[in-house]
């Protein structure tokens, strides 16, 4: 079965035959906890459909488990309103940086009346701030620190799907790039979104407030998109060079794991599939959520 994971703080989150967490205490030992079963629906199975139900399945377990994370690394209880805040700030701040000011800038340079060319523009505007968001915060210590349990998480599913042994030492060798990666979603969503807003505007040229309202409603389309074209590009490797961006973005977004961090992903992923069969054929898609953070 396919399995999907998730860097956190000090751990990883694994999603497999259950949701898990493993996460290093303050003493240095591994905790794990189940966070539960995703339910399998219809909904999961449909195409563009699945994508949307999918990436809400990955949002809320992440947070959960960020939550759940902190609390087990730093040995102290986080309260609900300072996780309801921080959500509702991240979302302000997201919606302002990454929508609100490319279309003001795209409109100061003068570009109006081209639907085309005002996507083209807004959306480079979007990536670099994307960039240099990413890039800045990598040299944050903690930040750091969740790159290399991204990277870990990403050897540790490639030894899994390799049928290898799950040992810190065979998992070290393999890449911390992996096709599924939440940041390759990212990479695809940002190009889909140029392509889709210039088709806005065809017959007539749109007003600002109405490129933001647009902007913000369209999300879960190009969302929903987007995890289909990355579904592609797994399941065909020929067409990966299509996702080449995204893949090459990886190299900010992970870092080279330890054998410590290691054992915690491994942990995360046995986890997560205690329940499964021993001999359950690891190529049947099982798992309804597969999507890497």
């Amino acid at each position: 079965m396919k399995v999907g994971g998730q860097a956190i703080i000090e751990g990883v989150l694994m999603m497999g035959k259950k949701v898990a967490i493993a996460v290093r205490d303050k003493e240095g030992k591994i905790v794990t906890e189940s966070l539960g079963k995703i339910k399998r629906t219809k909904f999961l199975k449909i195409p563009f459909l699945r994508g949307f139900f999918s990436l809400y399945y990955s949002l809320y377990y992440g947070l959960k488990a960020l939550d759940r994370s902190a609390e087990i690394s730093s040995g102290e209880e986080m309260k609900k309103s300072d996780t309801f805040f921080s959500i509702l700030i991240a979302l302000a701040l997201g919606i302002g940086v990454f929508v609100l000011v490319p279309v003001w800038l795209t409109g100061l340079v003068g570009v109006k009346n081209n639907e085309f060319l005002f996507s083209l523009v807004d959306g480079f505007i979007r990536l670099v701030f994307f960039l240099l968001y990413v890039w800045i915060i990598a040299f944050m210590k903690d930040v750091k620190r969740v790159f290399q349990y991204h990277g870990a998480e990403h050897k540790t599913i490639h030894a899994y799907e390799n049928n290898e042994e799950l040992t810190p030492e065979n998992v070290q060798k393999y890449s911390t790039i992996h096709p599924r990666c939440g940041t390759n979603f990212v990479m695809i969503f940002l190009i889909v979104a140029i392509l889709l807003f210039s088709l806005f505007g065809i017959w007539k040229p749109l007003t600002g407030l109405q490129r933001v309202l647009i902007r913000i409603i369209f999300i879960p389309v190009i969302a929903s998109l987007s995890y289909e074209l990355l579904k592609i590009f797994d399941k065909f490797p020929f067409l990966r060079f299509l996702a080449f961006p995204g893949l090459l973005l990886q190299k900010l977004t992970t870092a080279e794991p330890d054998l410590s961090q290691l054992e915690v992903a491994i942990a995360s992923l046995k986890f997560a599939l205690e329940d499964e069969d021993e001999n359950t054929n690891k190529d049947v898609d099982e798992n309804p959520v597969e999507f890497m953070g």
